[in-house]
Parts: C-alpha cells; structure tokens; sequence
C-alpha cells in the first residue's frame, strides 16, 4: 500500500499468500520463514501474468507503434530511447509527431530524433494529425524503412476530442503496437488513464517513464492487474539508452 498498489489488487495478493502458506507443507529444505518469502516471491511475479518484455514479433511491415499518454508522462523523450533501442535491434525506424497543437513538440521530437540518429517525418506546414502520421508511413514504404513510431498528442487530461484525434489516426496508419507511457509517480492516476485509454482506442502494453523514482514498482503491479495489460518496457534514466524490456523478476 505504501508503495502505492492498488488495494483491491493488495487484498487479492494477500489472500493468495495465506491460502498457499496455510495450505501447503513446509518443504523439507526451506524453513517455515523461507518459505513464505518463496510464496510472496511467486504470487508477485504471478501478478505480471507471463509477460516477455520488449515488442511481440509482428509480421507487418513497416511495424507501426502509436505513443499514447497523457501530457508530461515523458511520450516524445520514450519516443526517442524507443528508436534507439530498435537500431539497436538492427531495426531501422522513422518516426512523426502529431502534436500539433503544444508549442515545439514537432521540434522536440526532432531534437530527439537527432540524438538518436534517426529519421523523422515532419513535411513543412502540414499541421493535420493524421496526414502526418500516414505520410510517414508512405515514406516509410518508399524509403524502405521497417518501423514507423508515431508521437501522438497529450492532454492533461482525458476528453473526446483527443479519443477522436487517435481513433483516426489509429484508422489511418493501422498500428501493430499502442502503448500507453505512463510516468511510474504518478500511481494511481496513471492506472486510471491507462484503463479509460484501453477502453477507447486500445492499448497492447506499457511503458513505465521514471522508474528510477521513489515511487517503484508500485504501479507496475497494478497496471498489469488493473488494466490487464502487460509492461513492455522501463524507462530508467534521461539518457536515451535509459530504456530497456520490461523483466518482472527483477522488480520482484
């Protein structure tokens, strides 16, 4: 709870543990103490489901990844360390921004691009989302590249004029992955937007921004739980290295 876990997802875990500790004989090699931290170990990486990290194979190419979150969950710095992290894969990725409404995004995620070494689409003038967004996916197929990331708009909060805005550009670009970035501070808040986004335009997984805060883990296991979406990835730094596939029995 102090670390900001879903209650109802706390209850469920606990009677688990009581269930298994009560329920099963200690095993001769384990004391009775070893044995329920061998239990509470299993039912918190029970609580991330069989989740791989990273990006599931995907047949489709160019592979399209649609960036969704909320203003200042960190989307167009994840943008940029998400594209590096592909070159690093041998994959050669272009990315777009979309938001154009927030003064120097498209610059922004060009300045990152930058550091990255990579492209990005940005056709000067045009300031229609989704013909941004299926532009750089022509120029994707024309110039050969295998991943398009798209760096949709934020808003500090949830409304229907931006669910619209992603829905078409989900229609336009049909993406293969949606994740959802979400800053691992902000807790609870964070799991709530995470679910209402599942709900509208879907999400296929998560990544935690700012997990080298104080706050750690503690949204991990509740978005999984709550939102029934796995956690591809951990942002753990500034740098745009600082993010790597989300492995569950570490953070256990």
């Amino acid at each position: 709870l102090e670390a900001d876990v879903n209650f109802k997802v706390v209850k469920a875990f606990v009677d688990k543990v009581r269930d298994r500790a009560v329920g099963e004989e200690v095993l001769k090699s384990l004391s009775a103490g070893q044995q329920v931290v061998r239990i509470v170990r299993d039912e918190m990486l029970a609580l991330f489901g069989d989740t791989q990290g990273g990006l599931p194979p995907a047949s489709a190419t160019p592979r399209v990844i649609l960036m969704l979150g909320l203003q200042g969950s960190g989307k167009t710095t994840t943008t940029g360390k998400l594209a590096k992290w592909l070159v690093r894969q041998g994959k050669h990725p272009i990315v777009v921004s979309t938001d154009v409404r927030r003064p120097a995004a498209i610059e922004q995620l060009n300045l990152v691009a930058k550091q990255a070494g990579v492209r990005a689409h940005d056709p000067a003038g045009n300031l229609d989302p989704v013909s941004r967004a299926s532009g750089a996916l022509q120029e994707a197929r024309t110039l050969g590249f295998d991943t398009v990331i798209v760096d949709t708009a934020g808003r500090l909060h949830i409304d229907d004029e931006l669910m619209g805005e992603l829905e078409a550009i989900k229609a336009a670009v049909g993406p293969t992955d949606q994740l959802y970035v979400a800053d691992a501070m902000t807790g609870q808040d964070a799991i709530k937007s995470a679910g209402e986004f599942n709900r509208r335009v879907g999400v296929t997984g998560v990544v935690l921004s700012k997990m080298d805060g104080d706050a750690r883990g503690g949204a991990a296991l509740s978005v999984v739980s709550v939102v029934g979406v796995p956690i591809a990835f951990t942002g753990s730094g500034e740098r745009l290295d600082d993010l790597e596939p989300f492995h569950p029995d570490r953070v256990v």
